[in-house]
């Protein structure tokens, strides 16, 4: 679903691209303004808050999906290496200390993991 929605993403900007001719500005980024200058943060934040209410869900922070991403991929497993790497983290210790709320949870499913794995559990 994300790798269609970013391939008709770069389809659209392939078509704003050749719209904008000699405007167009290569910035090397996925998500730009229709001449490929960077997107402004304010607008941005203001286009998301205005999703959020057409969708009637509470007002967050744009970047506290950062953060449910990185829950997110801690809690299904994903690699922490893989999780500092997608936030762009130059060091693991900072991935780590920062989603180490989550880590609890995964001690306990992975010894219950082991437990099944062994038997020891009553079924």
């Amino acid at each position: 679903m994300i790798a269609k929605a970013l391939n008709e993403h770069r389809v659209r900007q392939q078509q704003e691209r050749e719209s904008a001719g000699s405007r167009w500005r290569e910035s090397g980024l996925v998500f730009t303004t229709p001449i490929g200058t960077p997107l402004d943060g304010t607008a941005v934040t203001k286009a998301f808050h205005q999703m959020l209410d057409k969708a009637g869900l509470p007002q967050r922070r744009f970047h506290d999906m950062r953060h449910s991403c990185a829950t997110l991929l801690v809690v299904q497993g994903v690699s922490s290496r893989v999780v500092m790497d997608v936030l762009g983290h130059s060091q693991i210790g900072l991935t780590m200390n920062t989603y180490s709320h989550v880590i609890p949870d995964l001690r306990r499913d992975a010894a219950s993991r082991l437990e099944d794995l062994l038997g020891e559990r009553d079924r």
